[in-house]
């Protein structure tokens, strides 16, 4: 996670610290090429905390951390987990520029349950910003995340995954919400196994290239298979 541990909105499902951020460490793309190039992966998922106080929502940032990875050791992909940038396609180019192996944004939720779990983020605006990435770089692969058990109904769920698709996302997770505290949002319900793969399959019927669903499942779960499995257009 880049750009510090302090974010700079509030959600309803997510225990990160919510503060005014901190100054940014300009040395923080070498530091975090080097420590990938020192564990030798071939696979990097690189997110952050949200940077509303930034002129291009952190923008820079990934595409520095990027490109360092890139030069430091090229063997390495690079998925950037990246949040809504408060809709700006001019800092999403930016990015799309350094050219990630893979760009992602999460949805997280259903628009019903946004202004519960999702304090300062749009849903449109966030389909908007998937879009708009294969837009600018058709060729780069977009990816999405939702949580599931805050109160969502199936039928939300599949018209979620129909407007990823539209969007032209190819690989999506869908995961079980935990409540990380007792001042959270409480978990509505547990879904049963059974139903992860149900919507798995939901997902692979409607174009998805790669759905990773299950309790334990989040953004960064195979996120290497997902890339080679997309890219070599399996499911």
């Amino acid at each position: 996670m880049i750009l510090g541990n302090v974010c700079s909105r509030d959600c309803g499902f997510c225990n990160v610290v919510h503060a005014p951020p901190l100054p940014i460490d300009p040395q923080e793309a070498e530091k975090v090429a080097k420590a990938v190039s020192e564990l030798g992966l071939r696979h990097a998922v690189i997110t952050s905390v949200t940077r509303d106080d930034l002129a291009d929502g952190g923008a820079e940032q990934f595409a520095a951390v990027t490109r360092a990875i890139h030069s430091c050791r090229p063997q390495c992909r690079v998925e950037l987990l990246i949040p809504d940038l408060q809709g700006d396609i001019s800092a999403l180019g930016v990015i799309m520029e350094a050219r990630p192996e893979v760009l992602g944004h999460n949805l997280e939720t259903v628009p019903r349950l946004y202004r519960l779990a999702r304090s300062g983020a749009n849903y449109r605006r966030s389909l908007d910003l998937l879009k708009a990435a294969k837009q600018i770089a058709p060729e780069i692969p977009t990816k999405s995340g939702l949580m599931l058990g805050m109160g969502e109904s199936k039928a939300e769920v599949l018209a979620v995954m129909r407007d990823l698709r539209e969007a032209g996302c190819s690989m999506l997770t869908l995961g079980q919400y935990l409540q990380p505290t007792c001042n959270h949002l409480p978990v509505f319900r547990y879904v049963n196994p059974s139903e992860f793969s149900e919507l798995r399959e939901s997902g692979l019927q409607s174009g998805f290239d790669h759905v990773e669903a299950g309790p334990l499942v989040r953004s960064s779960y195979h996120a290497a298979e997902q890339f080679e499995g997309d890219h070599h257009g399996q499911s």
